[in-house]
């Protein structure tokens, strides 16, 4: 009897080597344990007026949005005025893996976000036009799920028949509240800054994820179950700001400029793990491992910067193009035992090669003039690379939106199409995977002027 019970522990040892080390293990560290940012993660600003335009909005920036896109055109704004934007979001991601292509296929998730509020109120000191406004904006999605099942044959090694199914799930957010402040210099020439608080003490600040595998099999003749639940969540606090010039070269040409700082955020992590292999003919040879700790990890968070040109060619007509750049090589999250590593990739720091993006945005907007109503006709395109190790991922998108002013109210809709093919290209089972990624995003927004 002592000598079977052995044998199948050491038979429990190899199916633990083979599972920990094997396709699972990795399939979980491609998912889990890299800072998935669902959204683009590129820090750009809201509003369905700027989107409906493709996000060409640096040199324009002339609502309340602007404390997100440039602060200093915020002296624009003539009135007070109170806002909301509302965004939905659907999102595919179609995975093929080579490896196991059963496992390929699309998956699915939507969702409804207060996006962004703001009240900004201008005013007069000194002789000197200025405004102070408060703001909220959501401004990073983590919602994702992923759900398939495969089936792991090894041709080398002992014999192992493995069917395993896999649910992860990821939700959450990072958003801020953000005081911003603008004053003009000169006529031409004014300046703007906005004080970003990520503080989840405000507002659920962060995300969790849960990951399920479940399978069973048989190894070496010995039948067995295996079940791996992981949950992690994260709770976020920083603070950064962005500070902004607005150019307004002539009555037809503006310039924009704007710097995002760079910032280390807080991170308190928590985690919980349970794993067990089941033997149903020898349950002397069951194992169970559970895992629960706490640490605080540091994430440093990139700096970015952009330009922005508009024109307007009438009092119906304005153009704008942005070029914007985020140097996502400095994107590094320290953990509690001194490790750094790159939370794009999930391996180390001084393994990884991340370049920075670079953003090129070109919209425009047409006003219908009625005599108590104002229609607009928007529309852009956009590339908004994703980071990724050597080279930066091709995202591309298109825009468009309308609306009415009528009297103090303000009523814009816009849709977004953003989209990547072979992207996100990871190694599982020593083969490729990519997928395929397509974003609707529908905003809608409410302004009224007091």
């Amino acid at each position: 009897m002592s000598y079977q019970i052995s044998e199948r522990l050491i038979v429990v040892l190899f199916v633990f080597l083979i599972l920990t080390f094997s396709v699972p293990g990795r399939l979980h560290a491609q998912i889990a344990q890299t800072i998935t940012i669902s959204s683009s993660p590129n820090p750009v600003g809201s509003g369905a007026r700027a989107l409906g335009m493709g996000g060409a909005f640096i040199g324009v920036a002339d609502d309340a949005t602007a404390a997100s896109w440039n602060p200093a055109g915020l002296i624009q704004l003539e009135t007070p005025e109170v806002s909301f934007v509302g965004a939905y979001s659907h999102r595919t991601e179609d995975t093929s893996y080579t490896a196991f292509p059963e496992a390929s296929g699309p998956q699915k998730i939507s969702s409804f976000e207060l996006n962004y509020f703001s009240l900004a109120w201008p005013f007069n000191f000194l002789n000197w036009n200025m405004i102070a406004s408060l703001n909220y904006q959501h401004l990073y999605d983590f919602n994702k799920k992923v759900g398939f099942s495969y089936t792991d044959n090894p041709s080398s090694g002992p014999p192992l028949s493995l069917n395993n199914s896999i649910d992860y799930k990821q939700e959450g957010g990072l958003r801020a509240i953000s005081p911003a402040f603008a004053v003009q210099i000169t006529p031409e020439i004014s300046f703007g800054f906005t004080l970003n608080f990520w503080e989840d003490a405000f507002q659920d600040n962060g995300w969790k994820s849960i990951y399920n595998s479940a399978g069973s099999g048989t190894f070496a003749g010995f039948p067995f179950t295996v079940t791996t639940n992981i949950r992690e969540e994260y709770k976020m606090s920083g603070f950064n700001y962005n500070a902004g010039l607005f150019w307004e070269i002539n009555h037809m040409f503006s310039m924009g400029a704007v710097f995002k700082s760079p910032f280390s955020a807080k991170l308190k992590h928590d985690h919980s793990s349970v794993s067990s292999v089941t033997f149903p003919t020898a349950p002397a040879s069951n194992t169970y491992n559970e895992i629960n700790y706490s640490e605080d990890e540091t994430l440093d968070m990139s700096m970015s910067y952009g330009l922005g040109l508009s024109a307007r060619l009438s009092d119906s007509l304005t153009l704008g193009i942005d070029v914007y750049r985020t140097e996502w090589g400095d994107y590094v999250l320290h953990r509690s035992d001194g490790t750094e590593t790159n939370p794009i990739t999930g391996k180390l720091q001084s393994e990884s090669n991340i370049c920075a993006t670079t953003q090129v945005r070109i919209g425009g907007e047409y006003l219908i003039i009625g005599e108590k109503t104002i229609v607009p006709i928007r529309a852009g395109i956009f590339y908004d690379p994703e980071p990724s190790e050597n080279n930066p991922e091709d995202f591309w998108g298109i825009s468009f939106g309308s609306g009415i002013a009528y009297k103090k109210i303000v009523y814009d809709v816009a849709y977004q199409y953003r989209f990547g093919r072979n992207v996100r290209t990871t190694t599982v089972g020593n083969e490729p995977s990519n997928q395929d990624v397509d974003q609707h995003m529908v905003y809608m927004s409410v302004i009224y002027h007091f």
